[in-house]
């Protein structure tokens, strides 16, 4: 990508949108279009496509999308199917039309397999069942990145995507209920040290393996790829590295300063046993992650505290 090409930023709100834009600034690109939700809603195909007639952006990075844990997505099933496929294919289709040289889609580990092989290597999509808490999600995404597969299969397009592990850091949403699991265990474990609670109750058993990359690597990695990788096939980004979710709330607990005891309730949903991504692919591309789990929840927890109106989100 050229310095000074019109790279628009899509989500650009989001933790991973905004990370993608603290990359592409820090690395001095000067020509990043950005739209707020009410300035561009992206379901909407009529504002869609005046939009990329307007500003012709040569670089997308479709980073948007409706997003949450188990409860968001089993609770509201048809609204993330509807509106992820809808803004996916509206924005890809408008690139398209509009001669955007390259777009890069971001899907989510979560669409694997449900029992997909450990780790999980980029060929075993849509090799078995779905885990069935996101199905709705998954099969948008899924859709999304067979969208750019198939324009460049049939019009010769450079759209690339890539698939991204368990994110966290600044600009997450913390909460209560809608959050992913590492935010959601900084909010809880913060403020029952601030409350002085004696435990804090978990879901599941603590058994599920996890893998976390903190969301400005994963930003570098985006615009590392955006310039160097073409391909039909999807790459994973991670870090090659998991933990249960029993150790990674004792390590948020620790770097939060909560000292009480966890509970257990075993009664709610694990999710997927396992969800490691093979980053070999990646690693073979000339890239590799820099923050550790450790560091980086230390700097997301920082952010939390200097940010308190994200945990009412």
């Amino acid at each position: 990508m050229e310095k000074n090409a019109k790279i628009y930023v899509a989500g650009h709100r989001g933790m991973v949108g905004s990370a993608i834009v603290r990359a592409l600034e820090k690395q001095g690109y000067t020509n990043i279009v950005t739209r707020t939700h009410k300035e561009l809603d992206l379901t909407r195909q009529d504002q869609v496509e005046s939009f990329f007639a307007e500003e012709r952006p040569e670089y997308v990075f479709l980073a948007a999308a409706k997003v949450g844990g188990i409860v968001a997505n089993s609770e509201a099933l048809a609204d993330f199917m509807y509106d992820n496929m809808i803004l996916e294919m509206n924005a890809i289709h408008s690139a398209w039309k509009n001669g955007c040289k390259k777009l890069m889609f971001l899907g989510s580990s979560c669409i694997y397999p449900r029992m997909a092989p450990q780790p999980m290597p980029e060929s075993c999509l849509l090799t078995s069942e779905l885990e069935k808490t996101n199905e709705a999600y998954a099969l948008a995404k899924i859709s999304g990145l067979k969208y750019c597969e198939f324009l460049n299969r049939q019009y010769g397009t450079d759209y690339i995507s890539v698939m991204p592990t368990n994110l966290y850091g600044p600009n997450d949403n913390y909460h209560p209920t809608h959050s992913h699991v590492l935010p959601a265990l900084i909010r809880r474990f913060h403020e029952a040290k601030v409350s002085g609670a004696e435990s804090v109750t978990c879901w599941g058993d603590g058994t599920p393996l996890r893998e976390f990359l903190y969301v400005d690597d994963l930003a570098d990695a985006c615009v590392y790829l955006m310039n160097t990788y073409s391909g039909n096939e999807t790459v994973n980004l991670g870090t090659g590295k998991e933990l249960t979710i029993k150790e990674l709330t004792e390590l948020v607990a620790k770097v939060v300063g909560y000292e009480g005891e966890i509970l257990w309730d075993k009664s709610k949903p694990n999710g997927t046993p396992r969800k490691l991504l093979d980053v070999s692919k990646l690693e073979s591309l000339g890239w590799k992650y820099k923050t550790e789990l450790p560091e980086g929840i230390r700097l997301a927890y920082g952010d939390f505290l200097n940010n308190p109106m994200r945990a009412e989100r």
